[in-house]
């Protein structure tokens, strides 16, 4: 038996990344999954090439009434929701807190943390009679600081407090909710990165050169751990918070 067989994801950030990879996991393993993105065409080539089992609905997660949509059309389409990954973010621009815009910071909050909060209103209402798992993206920056990211690295502080507080409340309806906190991880958010340090156009992973494993991770491997997180293998982990950083966060070599 596969490891989510029967069960109904949903998924944001779905179009790439870390979203897509997990979004073809879960379906391997036996999901139906509802894939969520702002990238309409990058989301739908990754519903075709899932199959059947993927159906998508275009989301804007700072819009309610959207975040509202996408879990009634979830349920509509599959009957339930026993697994949502809120993994739609951005990383915003780097630049130091005097100089970061106002409405740059107020883009990566609304995106990063409303967003979120959003997702988690509304899967927890789906979930009430049924219980599930929710998994959601964080970063090493919510549980450490890098100089010029403050919008990115407060959003994902939040983004684990808010977790704590859905698993406490979620425990009486049995619905489970932890983070996954990655970084360096190769994809789409580490090169726009590597672009604003300057270092674009090298293949040597740069910003890998203060993790102890010397490298990036993948998609793939973060999604790993969320296809532990989503499966019953997990059934007693809650209100965790779960490293996948090649030991950036247990410190420099």
């Amino acid at each position: 038996m596969a490891r989510l067989d029967g069960k109904v994801a949903i998924i944001t950030g779905a179009a790439r990344g870390i979203g897509a990879a997990a979004a073809r996991l879960f379906a391997a393993e036996g999901a139906s999954v509802m894939l969520a993105d702002v990238l309409a065409d990058p989301l739908q080539a990754v519903a075709s090439e899932i199959g059947a089992k993927a159906a998508i609905c275009p989301t804007d997660v700072t819009d309610e009434a959207a975040v509202k949509k996408l879990v009634d059309e979830t349920v509509k389409r599959f009957g339930k929701v026993d697994v949502a990954l809120l993994n739609a973010g951005i990383e915003g621009t780097m630049t130091s807190i005097v100089d970061y815009p106002a409405e740059m910071f107020d883009k990566v909050i609304a995106v990063n943390v409303r967003g979120v909060w959003l997702g988690l209103k509304y899967v927890m209402r789906a979930m009430e009679r049924t219980g599930g798992s929710i998994v959601i993206t964080s970063s090493t920056s919510g549980i450490r600081a890098t100089t010029g990211l403050s919008a990115y690295t407060a959003s994902k502080h939040a983004v684990i407090g808010l977790m704590r507080s859905a698993a406490l409340e979620g425990s009486d309806k049995k619905i489970r909710v932890n983070t996954v906190n990655p970084s360096p991880i190769d994809t789409p958010m580490i090169a726009s990165l590597e672009k604003m340090r300057g270092l674009e156009g090298r293949n040597d992973q740069p910003m890998a050169a203060g993790t102890p494993l010397g490298r990036y991770g993948t998609p793939e491997g973060v999604a790993r751990l969320m296809l532990f997180l989503a499966s019953d293998e997990s059934s007693f982990c809650t209100g965790g918070v779960y490293m996948v950083d090649g030991g950036v966060s247990a410190g420099r070599k």
